[in-house]
């Protein structure tokens, strides 16, 4: 195996035996699970789409062209269509991991707190993107949990200006983690 081209390390990983599909799967798990998590409520559904991509990625491993790029784009590209599928049938889809006889998905606690690890490290990804007075104004009140008066004399602005900041910040965050622009 290649291991300096990732094209061909995916391609051997998905036209090897269940073990090779076991490392594909572990090596983009985290990316899969993180579009998801991004993209819909709860880290319940996240998980369970996430099982279904890789579901449809094994059935369907033969047809990873890896001229065409990385396993990972082509994972997404599965992943995207099972969004959409679940949204249009308005519930998340198994029938993959059913046709394959895969077991349920069963979160136990290890996997849930590497999900709540994988949402907080979204989170404050989405806080590190806020402009700067936001950003600041959020950390503050949220995570250090500092009273709006103080905050004011600390910023040097108005209690209804640190407010305002707070909330377009807590609403930039919470936007980015439903998925919008």
């Amino acid at each position: 195996m290649d291991s300096s081209n990732p094209r061909s390390e995916d391609a051997a990983l998905l036209s090897g035996g269940p073990e090779a599909f076991g490392r594909f799967y572990l090596r983009h798990e985290a990316y899969v699970l993180r579009f998801f998590i991004r993209r819909v409520r709860g880290l319940d559904a996240a998980a369970d789409l996430c099982a279904e991509t890789f579901a449809r990625a094994l059935e369907h491993r033969r047809s990873f062209d890896p001229s065409r790029g990385e396993g990972r784009a082509w994972l997404f590209g599965i992943a995207r269509h099972v969004l959409a599928e679940s949204v249009s049938k308005g519930r998340v889809l198994d029938e993959t991991r059913v046709r394959l006889a895969l077991e349920p998905l069963a979160i136990d606690d290890d996997s849930l707190e590497r999900l709540s690890e994988l949402a907080d490290d979204i989170a404050m990804e989405a806080l590190r993107e806020l402009p700067g007075e936001q950003r600041e104004a959020v950390e503050a009140r949220v995570l250090e949990d500092r009273d709006y008066r103080e905050l004011a004399v600390t910023l040097e602005c108005s209690e209804s200006v640190v407010r305002q900041r707070v909330s377009r910040g807590l609403r930039a965050i919470r936007d980015r983690l439903d998925g919008r622009p």
